[in-house]
């Protein structure tokens, strides 16, 4: 592979009048990296526009099913596709105006370093989303991000936008790749944005109607190579925004990030806050969820939203970070000018997807919740402090995280801890430290009933009226799949020991 040749000045110039679809995006020579679900739409929506692209991946195109379907149209439509390890270890000899690159894909990647070196222009789907959308008529988007919760906000506010009779979709980093949903032949009214950082980092255009960051706490580190850059890259959700840039009161961090942002003329900062709201700020009142920003008399009245059993949907609990989602939900459409019963109809039609808080079983008065979504500590801790007491089931691959903090707080609600996955020494560790006092259970087992002996552990150290929690704080694929492998084991584990009646 060659070291590519730098941006001339024209093509600088060039890319910049590049801001919607009818731009003349003819004869662009454009390297998409990486032929996952998103490179797959870049290069699409490239070559409908008339661009020159060259895809590269570092697999063999027969590497899946999916891949070698994606392979084979993008040869149709006359993309060149370039596989294998030699493709993406540095830019290519011709001349490259742009890289579109997958979000997965690092700033240190061989192929993307020596982009940045030679000076061209890197953009990621969700830039060149932006960039993508039409002159006239554009949607609004309505953009997402924070270390945990995003998922279940966009669709909640997805929820809440078709309640109010918009046609709405959730797009980005959830559902449907971003570009789809641009390109989509039947205008959308709104579109909820989820982004990660990743997406984050290679995106600088966007202009959203109304931004949030939920929280932040330590993640992805090893990919941005600091918390600084990474904290960076999630404050980015802010730049641009339209009409309100919502922060969590309870999270400082986040707006510190708004007060560093650059904002269009006339943008409000808004808070959402579990206690009672200030003006300009969501919270609750007793069990209402109440809003005090986006009402004219908002000192010396507030508007209500919904209330907490509307969350409830079809589990006994709701937890605190559910609420927050919620507040956050309903904070973004009201900047759309939703109207307060929309937002309590799309709160109460919303339901989480697997694997979030959900509901397993109750038996002998011990409630099964399963979590298994709760990847990091940031996300664990946020469970944990949603019961009183707990048998807590953790463990698997930690990525460097710490674990301490959490274990920390969590330690007086604790019954029992069960851990299980490869770095659970590391847990046990923190328990040692913390919560000397609690029983901890080490399954050392890895085979697929591991499960059926997790839950049996669990149940023999819960007491009536605990909760046993599938909340690993830690990745699954020392063991399992993906997350969701994990708590349908976890679930069907329960269930068969409900039909035993053990």
């Amino acid at each position: 592979m060659g070291r590519g040749r730098s941006m001339t000045a024209g093509t600088t110039d060039r890319l910049e009048r590049l801001t919607h679809r009818e731009a003349d995006w003819a004869g662009l020579r454009v390297l998409v990296a990486g032929l996952g679900v998103s490179g797959f739409a870049a290069a699409d929506a490239l070559l409908e526009r008339g661009a020159h692209v060259v895809v590269v991946d570092g697999s063999s195109a027969d590497s899946s099913p999916a891949m070698a379907e994606r392979a084979r149209i993008l040869e149709v439509l006359d993309a060149e596709l370039r596989f294998g390890p030699e493709h993406v270890s540095g830019m290519p000899s011709e001349q490259v105006d742009l890289v579109v690159t997958s979000p997965g894909w690092a700033p240190t990647q061989p192929l993307l370093a020596a982009a940045t070196q030679a000076g061209v222009a890197i953009w990621g789907e969700v830039e060149l989303a932006w960039r993508m959308r039409p002159l006239e008529g554009a949607a609004p988007w309505l953009t997402v991000t924070g270390t945990n919760g995003k998922t279940t906000t966009v669709q909640m506010l997805t929820s809440i936008l078709r309640a109010a009779g918009k046609r709405a979709i959730s797009a980005g980093n959830v559902g449907t790749p971003i570009l789809e949903a641009i390109m989509d032949p039947e205008p959308f009214d709104a579109i909820a944005v989820e982004l990660s950082s990743f997406q984050l980092h290679w995106s600088d255009s966007i202009r959203p109607q109304a931004s949030v960051c939920l929280n932040v706490a330590p993640d992805h580190v090893d990919w941005h190579g600091s918390y600084e850059d990474y904290l960076a890259a999630k404050g980015k959700v802010y730049n641009n925004t339209q009409v309100a840039c919502i922060y969590n009161v309870d999270d400082p961090q986040t707006e510190r990030l708004v007060e560093d942002a650059e904002v269009q003329e006339g943008c409000r900062a808004v808070g959402f806050t579990l206690g009672t709201p200030a003006p300009s700020m969501l919270g609750l009142v007793g069990e209402v969820l109440a809003d005090r920003a986006f009402v004219e008399q908002r000192r010396h009245a507030a508007a209500e939203l919904a209330t907490i059993d509307d969350l409830r949907g079809d589990s006994p609990d709701v937890a605190p970070h559910l609420v927050a989602n919620a507040l956050a939900a309903a904070a973004l459409a009201r900047a759309h000018g939703v109207e307060a019963g929309a937002v309590r109809a799309g709160l109460k039609a919303f339901r989480p997807e697997a694997h979030r808080i959900a509901h397993v079983a109750t038996l002998e008065d011990v409630r099964y919740v399963d979590d298994s979504k709760a990847t990091n500590p940031h996300a664990a801790a946020a469970s944990l402090t949603a019961y009183e007491h707990v048998v807590w089931i953790a463990g698997g691959l930690l990525k460097g995280a710490d674990v301490d903090d959490l274990v920390r707080t969590a330690a007086p609600s604790l019954r029992g801890v069960v851990l299980i996955g490869r770095d659970r020494a590391q847990i046990a560790d923190a328990l040692a430290r913390h919560a000397p006092d609690v029983p901890v259970v080490d399954v050392a087992d890895t085979d697929t009933g591991v499960m059926d002996r997790v839950v049996s552990q669990a149940a023999s150290l819960a007491q009536s009226g605990d909760v046993v929690l599938l909340a690993p704080a830690a990745a699954s694929m020392d063991m399992f799949v993906n997350y969701g492998a994990r708590g349908d084991a976890f679930a069907e584990a329960v269930l068969r020991r409900a039909a035993s009646g053990e």
